[in-house]
């Protein structure tokens, strides 16, 4: 086997794992919160708080991953482009 095509093989392999990974869990934790809903903040000495609501996730402590968002809108224009 060639280089290429064996580089070929792993990014097919990877690609489809993504794709698989996406198909069977569409959300992930959030990266901001780690999945809690919120920022952890530490008072003067030195305890752990529950902080303010995250933004990102609004508060769900989920996201939705690039892959199934990518799936998502190329679905979507399908859909209103077949109609």
């Amino acid at each position: 086997m060639t280089l290429a095509f064996t580089a070929f093989l792993c990014l097919l392999v990877v690609t489809l794992g993504y794709a698989s990974i996406c198909a069977a869990s569409p959300f992930g934790t959030c990266r901001k919160c780690r999945g809690f809903g919120f920022q952890l903040t530490q008072d003067r000495k030195g305890r752990l708080k529950r902080g303010k609501h995250c933004r990102r996730c609004d508060g769900h402590g989920r996201r939705i991953r690039v892959g199934r968002r990518l799936f998502n809108r190329v679905h979507r224009l399908h859909r209103e482009g077949s109609h």
